[in-house]
């Protein structure tokens, strides 16, 4: 009866083993994975810049600060100041300033381009942030779900093996309760 109840703890022990290494291998495995799906979403941000790229990043982003602004309406302050104030002789741009609008049609025809070439890399930049954005959370959706799988299945295996144990240990009871019978029989 010892053998039959030692050699049972001992199949349920190298079964919770198994069950060990498996429940290892796949956290390995789900590691491993991690790893190239970190690779594969940092790699967009180690992207060389050619000169044209980074200039234009550098405009679009003195462009649309406040120390332009202020700084071109300084300019645009002083030379209008100069033009009024200057005698007629000596006035380059006259009042309708002319020249001052020629100034800044080409300043807003050349920042204009620059600053959307700056936009379409941004916008490539967030879209390729959102397609990882969407692959991390498609893995760790489909993760849930095996994680899921994997506990209905562990629970479904040690239902199992709890009413094997269940069905022993009554197998056990009711010898117990016999033997007991058979002493209290001989009294």
């Amino acid at each position: 009866m010892n053998q039959v109840k030692g050699r049972y703890i001992h199949d349920l022990l190298n079964t919770e083993n198994e069950h060990l290494k498996k429940l290892n291998d796949i956290v390995c495995q789900a590691v491993e994975q991690e790893k190239l799906l970190l690779a594969s979403i940092e790699a967009p941000s180690q992207e060389k810049l050619s000169t044209g790229q980074r200039l234009a990043d550098k405009v679009a982003r003195f462009g649309g600060s406040w120390k332009f602004i202020l700084s071109f309406a300084g300019i645009l302050l002083v030379w209008i100041i100069i033009n009024l104030n200057l005698p007629a002789a000596d006035r380059f741009d006259p009042f309708p300033f002319i020249l001052l609008n020629l100034v800044l049609s080409c300043l807003a025809a050349i920042q204009a381009p620059i600053i959307m070439m700056s936009q379409n890399r941004t916008e490539e930049k967030d879209r390729k942030r959102n397609e990882n954005d969407y692959i991390v959370n498609l893995k760790a959706e489909i993760e849930i779900r095996t994680l899921h799988q994997k506990m209905d299945l562990l629970i479904q295996e040690q239902f199992k093996q709890l009413m094997e144990a269940q069905a022993e240990q009554f197998r056990l009871l009711q010898s117990i309760i016999r033997e007991e019978a058979k002493k209290n029989q001989q009294k």
